[in-house]
């Protein structure tokens, strides 16, 4: 079983997130966190299991879309580590994935 470790920053994206949507519908914000998480966890027993980012194919980078969110982690060993929650209409660089530390 691999253990999920969250960066500052992909927390900071969700809360950003989280923040903007619970403006006008804070039910939604508040399962929009909860859908993420949930959707995290399963990568503790299957960490290789999100997708290859389109703009990353031939990168570490894994992601796994739970909309309107995608999220960026990497296998490190027996760590699953979460690195971004970006919206989905965005790209993502990989030196936007590299500047990202624990």
């Amino acid at each position: 079983m691999a253990e999920i470790v969250w960066t500052e920053p992909a927390l900071s994206d969700l809360d950003a997130s989280a923040d903007y949507i619970a403006l006008d519908k804070p039910a939604a914000a508040r399962a929009l966190v909860a859908r993420v998480f949930d959707h995290v966890a399963q990568l503790a027993e299957h960490p290789r299991s999100g997708s290859r980012p389109r703009e990353l194919r031939d990168s570490r980078y894994r992601q796994l879309v739970e909309p309107p969110c995608r999220i960026f982690y990497r296998v490190e060993g027996a760590q699953v580590v979460i690195l971004h929650v970006v919206r989905s209409e965005r790209r993502l660089r990989r030196a936007d994935l590299r500047r990202v530390t624990r």
